[in-house]
């Protein structure tokens, strides 16, 4: 397998690692002012959160690095021509971040009101613009090959909010949701427990007709692309996998049910990829001046280099993020979210 090949599926690994650590996280903070009906409540909420958001969040950086790296074209072009849209999740990002530690500062409820409805705004636009941007990417772009080799995006923030690529954000927005409100039965105990599992349902059944609704229209606008039996089977296993979590957590299985979320999340991903591939970037404009995986590609040296690395790294940042989560495995209550304030 050519290394140009073997660095595209690292870095859809790292995204797909992002999507499942950080996606839960998006999901816990929209799920704040659904879940939390008084200050103990939310606190819990965030909580469950607390030890791991920020080092869920190296994923997205690793994965920016790494692109960087690995296909400077492709991330010169895409930052470029997704500016705004990278300019609005990079603010929320911050917001959310400067919620976390700032809201208990305050001892007004106004000022906690006010720092929670940053977490859910820092929540709810990342995962809708990072899905809007992923499903322009597949469905085409108007990007045009320049005469020194690099490729020029021709659209603007507009050019992304059409029908195909907002459902492809509705999509990542309710999976991470659904994956949050999991997360949040998996983690905590008594009412918050129950009214997630619950809110669950609702959302999951949500997003089980949408996700169905983008894959079928996927798959229909690729219909030419050698990669369809490879985009069916994933799509097809991204639906059974979303379907299986949403009985799992009606019968109160929350950790079957976060196990099969984040193999929905995990297979819509990788239809997304697999629709993509031989490209990085394709061109609504012409067919023939789509950015290629190899023509966006560093140098074989320097991708020989990275190769090497990320076998010596990877496993210890895996084992850390393993680690963390083991260290922090216990459920929050409100008890214990009560003492901690004494």
């Amino acid at each position: 397998m050519e290394l140009t090949t073997v660095w595209f599926l690292i870095v859809g690994v790292l995204l797909i690692g992002y999507f499942v650590l950080d996606g839960f996280d998006f999901g816990v903070g929209m799920a704040l002012p659904f879940v939390g009906k008084d200050d103990t409540d939310r606190r819990v909420v965030i909580n469950t959160i607390g030890p791991v958001w920020d080092l869920n969040e190296t994923w997205l950086i690793v994965a920016g690095a790494c692109l960087f790296a690995a296909f400077p074209e492709w991330y010169a072009t895409m930052f470029s021509g997704f500016y705004l849209a990278l300019l609005l999740i990079l603010v929320a990002l911050i917001l959310r971040g400067v919620s976390f530690e700032y809201r208990h500062q305050g001892k007004s409820e106004k000022w906690k009101a006010w720092f929670d409805r940053f977490i859910m705004i820092g929540s709810f636009l990342p995962p809708l613009l990072w899905g809007t941007a992923f499903a322009n990417l597949i469905q085409g772009l108007p990007i045009s090959k320049m005469d020194n080799g690099g490729w020029l995006y021709e659209g603007t923030l507009l050019t992304l909010l059409n029908p195909y690529g907002l459902l492809g954000g509705v999509v990542v927005m309710l999976l991470c949701f659904t994956h949050g409100l999991v997360y949040l039965a998996l983690k905590s105990t008594g009412a918050v427990k129950e009214r997630s599992q619950a809110l669950a349902v609702k959302v999951g059944a949500g997003t089980i007709v949408a996700a169905a609704l983008f894959l079928v229209w996927t798959i229909l606008q690729h219909l030419s692309n050698p990669m369809l039996p490879a985009i069916i089977a994933c799509a097809a296993l991204a639906a059974v996998a979303a379907i299986v979590a949403w009985v799992l957590n009606l019968k109160g299985r929350e950790g079957w049910a976060f196990t099969f979320n984040t193999a929905t999340i995990a297979f819509a991903l990788l239809t997304i990829f697999a629709a993509l591939f031989p490209n990085l970037m394709i061109s609504s404009i012409d067919p023939a001046q789509s950015m290629t995986i190899v023509g966006a590609a560093s140098s074989q040296k320097t991708l020989e280099l990275m190769t090497w690395v990320a076998v010596f790294t990877l496993p210890f940042v895996l084992a850390y993020q393993a680690w963390t989560f083991w260290v922090f495995r216990k459920r929050i209550s409100r008890d214990t979210v009560a003492a901690s304030a004494h």
